[in-house]
Formats: structure tokens, sequence, C-alpha cells
């Protein structure tokens, strides 16, 4: 595919966000870009959510993640279900009650105003590096794809594709991000369906067929049950994805603010609900096109692995134009339905949590010092994927994703644990020092594991890192409780 041609399929996409945030970026107000009135249609959020939560990193590295690990990433999406079900029923009637723009704004009613800036930071930090290792894949792709053959250099790259996320949601915040998600994640499924339906003619499959080249596959293998000690073993799969879907999406800014944009509780529940039902059945699509992929490749004599198998597959076999526009709009729309809300939720978190924006009297001050902070997360963020370029080398950029939310989101579900389950209260200016000793102590022990006894927690750390918090905490309580 010629690389201009690219070029006006991403234009004439972002044309169409662009257009899409004229019509619903009247209003520029606070309320309206942290929690859109709270007026979005519960479906509209559901259905957007799906793409927020799968990002350009699932769109390529779970189909090619596939090789390696088989389906046993299912293990996973299936802890997911389980996650998300706490977050419906003990997480969203919290933030509800207590009427949060941000919810980290819990902390500080439970523990304190030192403990509720450690948790707003922390969550600061690995949403800051999770968006910004997303973008810096897509960046790669767009850069191999396009600007390498126009000898545009990575850096402009990046300025343009954080830029075009800025634009379209510099005015109206979370209200325009509701309807321009729910327009990406249409496009990220309509690109994997038809990819599956495009390859499987490619393979001579009709619809059995599909079915039981996924069955028969050896590939198709979804749970490891046989050895303790690895990544893969289902327990530590399963509940690892548990805590991940709590923690990435019910104690994350970027994930609830669009949940508390519902009119009511009830309806960001069943948000909740079919938001879990699809997400499955959406991994489930990802994986089978894994298996495709590798079947095509092998038939074609096409040497690419993990995060190269589709993208190659796509842009450089027999598959046609149609291959290629399919994935590179499912790559975009994948990719900016996840860094547009993150890009949001930082703006929003940080006026709130951090600036305390309520200070200021009067509105207009309020929206300058939101718009100042929006474009400084924009700089940062292009600052940090152009770092990544030169110290990242992990071969899945989705397993370092994970690793670094295992460590990083660990404090954060330490800290609710214990404001949910226990009145325990807490020497608050002590709590910093916990929340940046626990990941510490989670590395050691798990080189120390790896190190000694060939054990990897793999995803599970994050369960661990929660837990050192949640005892560290308990070594700092007060002897003063609330009444």
């Amino acid at each position: 595919m010629n690389p201009l041609h690219i070029i006006f399929l991403i234009i004439a996409y972002f044309g169409v966000l662009i257009l899409i945030s004229f019509f619903t970026g009247g209003n520029q107000s606070n309320d309206t870009f942290f929690k859109a009135n709270k007026q979005s249609p519960w479906y509209l959020v559901a259905f957007g959510m799906i793409g927020a939560s799968l990002s350009g990193v699932t769109f390529i590295s779970v189909p090619g993640w596939v090789e390696a690990s088989k389906f046993g990433y299912l293990q996973m999406v299936l802890g997911y279900v389980l996650g998300y079900l706490v977050i419906g029923i003990v997480l969203l009637p919290l933030y509800y009650r207590l009427n949060l723009t941000s919810i980290y704004s819990y902390l500080e009613v439970r523990f304190g105003k030192s403990t509720y800036k450690t948790g707003a930071s922390f969550f600061l930090l690995s949403r800051l590096v999770g968006s910004s290792f997303r973008l810096f894949l897509v960046a790669n792709v767009l850069q191999l794809l396009i600007f390498d053959s126009l000898n545009i250099p990575f850096w402009i790259t990046v300025v343009i594709t954080v830029a075009l996320i800025w634009l379209y949601t510099f005015r109206s915040g979370i209200k325009t991000i509701i309807i321009t998600d729910t327009f990406q994640t249409f496009f990220l499924m309509s690109s994997v369906i038809l990819t599956i339906i495009l390859i499987s003619q490619s393979l001579h499959l009709n619809f059995t067929g599909f079915l039981e080249t996924i069955k028969t596959s050896p590939q198709s293998q979804v749970f490891f049950f046989d050895d303790i000690s690895k990544a893969n073993y289902f327990w530590k799969q399963f509940f690892s994805g548990a805590f991940i879907a709590i923690v990435m999406t019910g104690l994350d800014q970027d994930m609830m603010q669009k949940n508390l944009t519902c009119k009511t509780l009830k309806d960001a529940q069943k948000n909740m609900f079919w938001f879990t039902i699809v997400l499955v059945i959406v991994n489930i699509l990802f994986l089978s096109l894994g298996v495709l992929l590798i079947k095509y490749a092998a038939l074609q004599g096409i040497d690419a692995h993990g995060d190269q198998l589709f993208p190659t597959i796509a842009t450089a076999s027999n598959l046609g134009i149609y291959a290629a526009v399919l994935f590179i709009l499912g790559l975009i729309a994948a990719a900016y339905s996840s860094a547009d809300s993150a890009l949001t939720a930082l703006t929003t978190s940080f006026c709130i949590d951090i600036l305390t924006i309520e200070k200021y009297k009067e509105a207009a001050k309020q929206i300058a010092v939101r718009k100042a902070v929006h474009i400084a997360f924009s700089i940062l963020l292009i600052a940090t994927i152009i770092t990544f370029k030169y110290l990242i080398n992990d071969p899945s950029v989705i397993n370092s994703i994970f690793k670094f939310a295992g460590y990083t989101y660990g404090p954060l579900l330490g800290l609710y644990a214990l404001g949910l389950f226990t009145k325990v209260q807490l020497n608050d200016k002590w709590v910093p020092i916990v929340a940046i000793l626990s990941p510490l102590l989670s590395v050691f022990l798990n080189n120390a594991l790896l190190s000694w006894f060939q054990f990897d927690l793999g995803f599970f750390i994050l369960i661990i890192n929660g837990l050192i918090t949640f005892l560290g905490l308990l070594i700092i309580k007060s002897k003063k409780q609330k009444n």
C-alpha cells in the first residue's frame, strides 16, 4: 500500500473525529470536560469502553502472542470477568454514593490528604507510562509503513500522533470521547471481523471450516495446570486477570471516568455487565485471528513472529489492499480510543487531585488551568514516547505494560483493599514511603524467586505487590480511630 494512500486514509479518519469534536464541543466547561454533565447513555459508554480497554497493543500483540502462549491469555480474560463483577457491585456504588469526579478523592475521605495525593500520583505515573507504551507501538508501526519511506524522523511521527489526539479532545474532553470511542470501537471490531473473513477466504475456509481450524489447532489450548512454577499456570493467570481488571479498570481514573458520566448507578452497572460480555467475545476473536495468521504465514512462507506477525501479513502479503486498509483503520481506532481517554483522565486527575482546581473561584480561571494542563500532558506524552524509542527492548509490548502495571498499581490495590475491608486508620504522612517501598520489595522478591527457584510469578506480581502494600500499611496504622 502506497504511503500517500495511508496518509490520506488517516487524514480522512481524523477528519471525522474532529468533526465529531466540533459538534459535541460547544460547551467547554469543566463539568462537561470531566463528567460530560452526567448525561452519557450507558450503551454508548459500554461499547466505547471496548476500544479503550483493548488499545493498539492488544490489536497487534494478542494475535502475535498466540504462537508462544497459545490461548493461555484467555485464562486472564476469564479472570477479568470476576474483576468486573467486583467493580460493578463494590466500587461503582462507592463512587456514585460519594459523587466523585476523581475516584482518588475517596482516599482523602478515608485516610487523609497525603494518602490521597499518593494514590493519584501512582495513577498518573502508571497511566502516563502505560499510554506511552501503547502509543510508542503505534508510532513505530506508522513509522515503518509510512514515514520512513518519506524520510520523516520518528520524533515528528510522535508529535503528529499526539497532536491529533489533542486536537479533538481539547474542547469538551470526556463528552467528546464517549462519542469518538463509540466510532473507533466500531472500526476496531469491524477490522478484526473482516480480517478474519478475508484470511478465511484466502485459506478456503467456510464458517464451519474456520471453527474446525481453531478447534484442532495446537495453538488453541486454553488451560494450563501442569506446572505451578510457570507464568501461564491457570490459577495464577485467572486471579491475576481478576486483580488486573480491578486495578486497571476499577481503580483507574481513565476507565472509571467514562462510567461516572452515566446518569445513574444502575446505568453504570448495566454498562459494566454488557461491556464484560462483549470484551470476552472480542478477545476470543483476537486469539482466533492469531491462529489464522500463524497458519497463513506457514503456508505463504512468511517469516514473521510476535508483534510483527499481524502487521507483516496485513501490509506485505498477498491479501491485497483491503487487508492493509482494515489493519490501518483497526490499529488507529484501537490506539486512539485508548490514548484519547488517557490524556483526558491524566488532565482530570492532575487538575482535581494535585492542583485542587476548585480553589480557583472563577470558572474562566479553572478552564484556563485545565487547558494548560492538557497541553502539558500532551508534551509529556511526546517526551516519554521518544524516550522509550531508545530504552525499550521487550519483544512483547503487552507483556511490558502488564509487568509495569503490576508494580505501579499494586499500591493502589493495597490502599483500596485496606479502606474498603477494614476500619483501620493510618498515620497519613508515612503512606508515601510504604507505597514506594512496596514495588521495590516486589521487584526483589520476583527476581529472587526466578533466580533461586525458577519460579515465575508472572502477572501474579500485582497481587503480591498489593499484599505487601496492605501489610506495610498495617504497620503504620494509627492508634486513633474515627468514630
